[in-house]
């Protein structure tokens, strides 16, 4: 074997043996790396090098101003207008419930841009309305969990942020046309489990309950107004070029602050200080995790990695469909042991290359990337979603697990439709640009 086969061999399997050892993910990215460097006889200052230079980049400050408007509006009390909000739009349906708790995701992954925020601040509160109305607590929990990913694809969403870092050493990305691009799958994903929602509710003869109110429904929406104005600082700044996307997200930071203190009073200018050293805690490990990952990235173009598996997929077949399943296979089953940033920032100078020779805009794998990991965050073993819903419920993840199963196959559809049919989202980016 070549020296470039060794050592491709070393940095794959040194890496999952250390994930399979439970090393945390930053540790088993590092040490692989730094083997690798070493065998290959690379001066490791260059690691060090790649550290900072992943990290030295503009657009990277939009992630902790991201991070923060989410803390910022999840202790602020937009959670309850939200879901009020949702209630009066859609709880007079049947399944009304559950489909207040997917609307109510859509509106709040729209604010935090996280699927465990989202989980952790709705669930507890979710869960309990659906139990009250007849729905077992499996399917809340599981309802809640699967509405969480509506919070990675519904912009601003830090994950597309990094997606764009990752994606930049092989093709630019406008980060402007990715939130866009995100709107509309995030509606597919929200519509699927509403249409299961209501196919449950009436398989189980859960009552209807409520009635619509067109006052009461614009009384929530007036109440709800301010804390999604946030979002439109960034995505309509962003689109419109009036700001940068750091420049919009420090000025939706801004706002969240104002509305937090002054109009929902969720916390008081004494709770900041703890907003901010969970902020910190977070972006420590998002930032390493970026910084390191860098060498990584630098190992496998050093190594033609990418041109490799490109290769070996051409060599199996060129059939444009089945390539496309063999990528999203490959994600989904990387997605149930690697945690979604790491595998983001991995992921895409491998199968990017491969999805431009398709004919494929990077705007579309920045998508079906984000759903695909997505679906990831609520898997064994390593799924943070999974173990918030569990740790919310008191439900085994075991049992979470097999309750997910008919969940898994409805994403699967969202997954199809926006793989093989992107004309379903892209048509408003390309209006747009």
């Amino acid at each position: 074997m070549t020296t470039s086969t060794i050592a491709t061999l070393m940095l794959i399997v040194i890496f999952l043996a250390l994930i399979f050892l439970r090393v945390p993910i930053v540790y088993a990215i590092g040490i692989a790396s730094l083997v690798d460097f070493l065998y290959l006889g690379i001066n490791p200052m260059q690691m060090a090098l790649k550290f900072v230079g992943n990290l030295n980049s503009y657009t990277l400050l939009a992630v902790p101003f991201f991070i923060l408007m989410g803390e910022l509006m999840s202790a602020g009390g937009i959670t309850d207008s939200l879901i009020e909000f949702s209630k009066e739009l859609v709880g007079w349906f049947r399944g009304g419930a559950a489909m207040v708790n997917v609307v109510a995701s859509f509106f709040f992954g729209g604010i935090s841009g996280s699927s465990s925020a989202d989980c952790a601040s709705l669930g507890p509160i979710e869960i309990k309305m659906m139990t009250e109305q007849g729905y077992d607590t499996e399917f809340s929990t599981c309802l809640t969990m699967a509405s969480s990913v509506e919070g990675i694809l519904v912009p601003p969403s830090q994950n597309m942020v990094i997606f764009t870092l990752a994606a930049a050493g092989v093709t630019s990305v406008s980060i402007g046309q990715l939130f866009l691009a995100g709107y509309v799958p995030g509606f597919v994903l929200a519509l699927v489990l509403m249409i299961y929602s209501y196919y449950y509710s009436k398989k189980t003869n859960v009552p209807v309950t409520g009635r619509f109110s067109i006052k009461a429904c614009a009384k929530a929406f007036v109440h709800a107004i301010w804390g999604m104005i946030a979002v439109l600082f960034v995505v309509v700044g962003v689109i419109s070029g009036i700001f940068t996307t750091t420049e919009s997200a420090a000025c939706a930071v801004v706002w969240s602050m104002v509305v937090g203190l002054f109009i929902y009073k969720g916390f008081k200018l004494k709770d900041i200080p703890r907003i901010f050293n969970n902020v910190t805690m977070t972006l420590g490990k998002v930032l390493i995790l970026i910084g390191v990952s860098g060498a990584f990235t630098y190992l496998l173009t050093y190594l033609k990695i990418p041109e490799h598996v490109s290769e070996a997929l051409f060599s199996i077949t060129d059939n444009k469909i089945i390539i496309l399943i063999m990528l999203n296979l490959l994600m989904l089953f990387l997605g149930c042991l690697i945690e979604m940033a790491c595998l983001i920032l991995m992921l895409t100078p491998v199968i990017l290359p491969i999805w431009l020779s398709l004919g494929l805009s990077p705007i579309h794998l920045g998508v079906v990337m984000v759903l695909n990991l997505g679906i990831g965050l609520l898997t064994p073993p390593v799924g943070s979603t999974l173990f918030i819903g569990s740790a919310i419920s008191g439900i085994k993840i075991e049992k979470l697990a097999k309750h997910m199963i008919p969940f898994y196959a409805v994403m699967g559809i969202a997954l199809i439709i926006l793989t093989y049919f992107p004309q379903v989202f892209m048509w408003l980016p390309n209006m747009m640009y």
